[in-house]
Order: structure tokens, then C-alpha cells, then sequence
């Protein structure tokens, strides 16, 4: 499944520092504008202790998690929107993801640079915001020009509703507000679903800050949350330096222990994955035996036939039926026997939707 975050903000705020925390691709790191220049693709693991204990159940050979996709991006600066610095190249980059991980800067450092001589992450939100929203804004009025005229014969009622929809678009933006703040059906959506406008992917806000303020933040995290208190969008914070010695630790004990000993039980990176899995829309199920425990990624409210098109398009294609176990009675039970022997395996057709968690075996024939 090809869905990708986008890391975004402006230089110097610790984006490259946090992708190489996250993936073993290693984005260049340095004191000065556009070091990322081409995005860099990392493929993803996404920690789920429920993977680590279905396997301790049925000990296989192989143990196989999910991944997700993150792209780190060039720094944007004011003015992208009219293709200053690498704007046209950012903007490009930024159009082919599904969401947005947005890093601020949250600490002060006289030997890291800003940008712009001072911190002040929501200002520096906000250069970003406006950058994406004017890009947008062109996008909707090339539209609008585009069918204003079969909307106003009235003859074409699908350009009317497009129309229409455009102007909503338009007037939000025009109140240096995002695409996603308006409110729109799932019907109305495919009308202008091609345009991928930029703000009206979801965003996840990374508060980068030094290690003492790792736990609880700090005033500047605290600016973040009030200036995004509307948007519906999730703020995490992350000290990306300790985040980067905690990376190069090599056991899971090791990383652990270092974590205790700064007072934290799962790390920033742990968390910004899980939320960008959840960002993405994304839910899990599970095959598991003595040969392997898999996770599976699938889209939130995807149906048993393309839950098994996950695994191999012929299981989607042949699908008579799914046998499902639900992760608490597997993980109570302690096998699939058990859960047979007990009733606890359900009998599903094409139109179930699948649960996060799920257990399942697919029945096909092609």
C-alpha cells in the first residue's frame, strides 16, 4: 500500500534530523537552507505490540509488521507559492502525498540557524499555511475559469455543483483558512477530488524541542496547541536530537533503559508513527500460524474482499468467505483450536467491514 506522509516545515527546524530517526535511509543533515533538496522515500515500520504478542502465542518463523511510506521534503520559504527557493519543487513533492507531518521548531539553539533570526513556530506555521493556501488558491480559480461557463447555461449540472463547491473553496481560502476546514459530503468531495489541494490533506504537527522539555513540552509547544486548537489536528511533541542517540542504541533493552532514564516509556518516534498510520486512515489485521505472524495494512472501513486483495489480488478476486477472530478471544484462548472449539470464529461475507485487530483467513477460488 503506496500511501506516504510528507514531512514538511521550514529549514533548519529538524526535519531531515527526525526522517533519519525514523527510517535507514539517511536524508543529509546540515546547518543551512535546501540541504534536502530531492525528497527522500523511507519505508516505515510501524510498532504494534499486538504483533509481538500474537507472535509469543504462536512462535513462527517469520515475523512480518507493517510499514508506512514517510518522504521528507526541501524546506519551504515565503514566497514558495511564486516558485522563491525551491517552492515549485516543494509544492510538486508535497501535491503526491496523502498527508502532512508538519515540524516546528520548538527550542532555541544559537548554533542552529533560523531561517528568520528568532523562534516562533507559529509564525512559522503560519509562512507554510499561507504558502500552501495561495498555491490552492490558484489551483481553484484555474478551475472556476475552467467551468464557469457550463455552470452558468445551467445545462451541465455536474459543472454547476463543481462550480459551486469551487466557490466554498475559494472564500475559505480567501480567509487565509485551510481547504480541509470545509465541510463537504463524501458525494460532494469527487467533484473536485482531482485538484489535491494541498491544505485539504490532513496534518499531524511535530513540536521538535530539546531533550528536558521532551515529556511536557514547553511554552512554545504550548503556542502550537492554541494556535491549532480548531483545526481537528493532532500536536506531538518529539526532541528529535535524543531521538537520533536513541536510534543508534542497537537492542530494544538498550533503547528502553534509555528511555526510563529521561522519563519516558515509549519514544517520540513510537508515537509520531502510530499517529501517522492513524492519520493515513490506516487499520491493521493479522494472519498468524506456526510458519508466520503477519501485519496487514489496510484502508479504515475497506470490506473483507479488499482486505484479502491486500495479501494477493486472486484472494480478492476468487473470495468466497473470511473465517475472523477477534484479537482479544485469540489472545485469551490461545489459539485458533481454542477459538474454534469455543465458538469464536465468525463466518463473514463480502459486505463485512474489517475490524482493527482482526484475525483472519480468507476462503477464495480462482
Amino acid at each position: 500500500m503506496a500511501l506516504q506522509c510528507g514531512i514538511v516545515g521550514l529549514p533548519n527546524v529538524g526535519k531531515s534530523t527526525l526522517f533519519n530517526c525514523l527510517s535507514s535511509a539517511k536524508a543529509q543533515a546540515a546547518n543551512f537552507p535546501f540541504c534536502t533538496i530531492e525528497p527522500n522515500v523511507g519505508v516505515i515500520t510501524v510498532p504494534d505490540e499486538r504483533l509481538n504478542i500474537l507472535a509469543s502465542i504462536d512462535k513462527p518463523k517469520v515475523i512480518v509488521p507493517t510499514t508506512i511510506e514517510i518522504v521528507d521534503i526541501a524546506g519551504l520559504v515565503k514566497g514558495a507559492s511564486k516558485g522563491e527557493g525551491l517552492g515549485n519543487k516543494f509544492l510538486a513533492n508535497i501535491r503526491e502525498t496523502d498527508a502532512i507531518i508538519h515540524v516546528l521548531r520548538c527550542f532555541e539553539d544559537d548554533n542552529i540557524t533560523h531561517v528568520d533570526g528568532s523562534i516562533n513556530p507559529v509564525r512559522d506555521k503560519e509562512i507554510i499555511d499561507t504558502e500552501l493556501q495561495l498555491k490552492d488558491l490558484e489551483t481553484v480559480e484555474v478551475r472556476m475559469s475552467k467551468v464557469a461557463k457550463q455552470a452558468k447555461t445551467g445545462g451541465d449540472k455536474n459543472a454547476k455543483r463543481t462550480y459551486d463547491i469551487l466557490v466554498k473553496y475559494k472564500d475559505v481560502l480567501l480567509q487565509g483558512r485551510s481547504a480541509r476546514s470545509v465541510e463537504l459530503s463524501d458525494d460532494d468531495k469527487k467533484f473536485t477530488a482531482d485538484l489535491c489541494l494541498l491544505t485539504d490533506k490532513p496534518v499531524l504537527y511535530v513540536c521538535n524541542v530539546e531533550e528536558s522539555c521532551a515529556k511536557d513540552g514547553n511554552k512554545f509547544v504550548e503556542m502550537v496547541r492554541e494556535a491549532t486548537k480548531d483545526e481537528n489536528a493532532q500536536v506531538i511533541v518529539v526532541a528529535a536530537a535524543i531521538e537520533s542517540e536513541i536510534s543508534e542504541l542497537e537492542t530494544y533493552e538498550e533503547r528502553q533503559m534509555f528511555l526510563e532514564e529521561i522519563g519516558l516509556s515509549e519514544s517520540g518516534v513510537g508515537r509520531l508513527i502510530k499517529a501517522a498510520y492513524s492519520l493515513l486512515n490506516l487499520e491493521t489485521y493479522f494472519t498468524t500460524g506456526e510458519k508466520e505472524t503477519h501485519a496487514w495494512t489496510y484502508i479504515k472501513g475497506t470490506k473483507a474482499p479488499g482486505a484479502a486483495g491486500v495479501i494477493h489480488s486472486d484472494f480478492e478476486r476468487g473470495f468466497i468467505r473470511a473465517e475472523v477472530i477477534k484479537y482479544d478471544d485469540y489472545i485469551k484462548l490461545g489459539s485458533e483450536s481454542a477459538c474454534r472449539d469455543n465458538g469464536k470464529i465468525g463466518v463473514e461475507g463480502k459486505e463485512y467491514v474489517v475490524q482493527d485487530g482482526d484475525i483472519m483467513h480468507f476462503r477464495f477460488n480462482v
